[in-house]
């Protein structure tokens, strides 16, 4: 695939995330220190070395600088991309509507999601309950503020008749509406740890003023990569619908949430599942929910969903991941940062680039209504 697609001459250039997170119905994703500048340099170098190639702000990039590889998602970063002919823009970046990628989605290839569909998703309460509606085994929620509010609970008055009202009993988990990896969620047992975490999370300031209570799932914990139609499947052939990636498993939790991987390595506490253990029912039904997910969520490129086994054994999804993030070594220094996306691919019998490869085949343009691969078009 990646062959192909050098052979092409699909021309790449990457985007960070440069541009602040916009405040949306008062809720806030916060921006990753970097923004993701470096798995975009990663991105790049892997590229580069598989033939692809990789247009960059400077003439010669340093592997060692995330900025070198880098163009920033600003209007002007754009620009100075397009002007230079490439054919593909990577949104290695946090989507949302309005967002400058919008003005050219008609012109360049893209490898991404469309932006509003990303920023429906980013919001982690209304996802899950579109996933529910279209009958998929999603953690139970409800919101929470410092006053009550319609379908938002005052959090001075949760209570156990509330939480059993919705289905909810301790322990639970308190989270942000529009968060980021694990930062800012919290496992409680006790009405009064439930409040204390929530008002803590609110005076943060750095989410919004929602936050949102969770139904605690107990068991093991796995990551599903899933790859829409439209990109190369095994074997290479365009995918028709979309399929999983073996799933992966997390463990060495800290207070049962896993750790932030800013802070501790997805390699040091992850490892994909052998292929009998992606047979297993509950596991293969799990897979089966994902792979629908992605269609719900209309997605274009990879997307990543947590799932967590209930005290019943089944697999809930809980956390529909847009932008996952995709680091893989490679580069100087980083021979432990590959991605659970990568983790996930490598056990597929694929390499990083065989997986960007992948991404590349599937970039889109939108013309007239229509949806345009660069599979199609380049033959890749």
């Amino acid at each position: 695939m990646i062959d192909q697609a050098a052979r092409a001459g699909a021309q790449v250039a990457i985007l960070y995330q440069a541009l602040p997170p916009p405040v949306i119905g008062g809720l806030r994703k916060d921006a990753k220190p970097g923004g993701y500048s470096d798995s975009g340099a990663d991105i790049g170098f892997a590229l580069a070395g598989a033939g692809v190639p990789v247009l960059t702000p400077v003439r010669d990039p340093d592997p060692a600088r995330n900025l070198d590889w880098v163009f920033p998602d600003t209007p002007q970063g754009i620009v100075e991309a397009t002007d230079r002919g490439l054919a593909v823009l990577w949104a290695n970046t946090v989507l949302f509507e309005g967002h400058p990628l919008e003005q050219v989605m008609g012109e360049r290839f893209i490898v991404g999601h469309r932006p509003d569909a990303v920023q429906r998703v980013d919001d982690k309460f209304l996802t899950n309950a579109r996933l529910r509606e279209a009958g998929l085994p999603v953690a139970g929620s409800i919101l929470a503020a410092r006053e009550a509010r319609h379908g938002v609970a005052a959090i001075a008055e949760i209570d156990a008749a509330l939480l059993k009202s919705a289905g909810l009993d301790l322990p639970l988990v308190v989270k942000p509406v529009r968060g980021r990896g694990s930062q800012g969620v919290t496992v409680v047992r006790s009405l009064a740890a439930l409040q204390a975490a929530a008002r803590d999370l609110l005076a943060a300031a750095t989410f919004g003023d929602i936050v949102m209570i969770e139904e605690f799932l107990p068991g093991e914990e796995l990551t599903v990569a899933v790859l829409p139609a439209g990109l190369p499947g095994p074997g290479g052939r365009i995918a028709e619908k979309a399929w999983c990636l073996p799933p992966v498993r997390r463990f060495d939790h800290h207070d049962d949430v896993a750790p932030y991987n800013g802070l501790v390595a997805v390699t040091r506490n992850s490892v994909a599942l052998t292929a009998r253990e992606a047979t297993e029912p509950a596991v293969a039904a799990v897979m089966t929910a994902c792979a629908a997910a992605a269609a719900v969520v209309e997605a274009r490129t990879i997307i990543r969903i947590d799932c967590r086994a209930g005290a019943d054994g089944r697999y809930r999804l809980f956390d529909l991941n847009m932008k996952p993030n995709l680091t893989g070594a490679g580069r100087p220094g980083r021979e432990d940062q590959d991605s659970l996306c990568t983790i996930a691919a490598q056990a597929a019998g694929w390499t990083y680039a065989d997986l960007l490869g992948a991404m590349l085949a599937g970039a889109w343009r939108e013309r007239g209504g229509f949806v345009e691969r660069l599979g199609a078009e380049g033959g890749c």
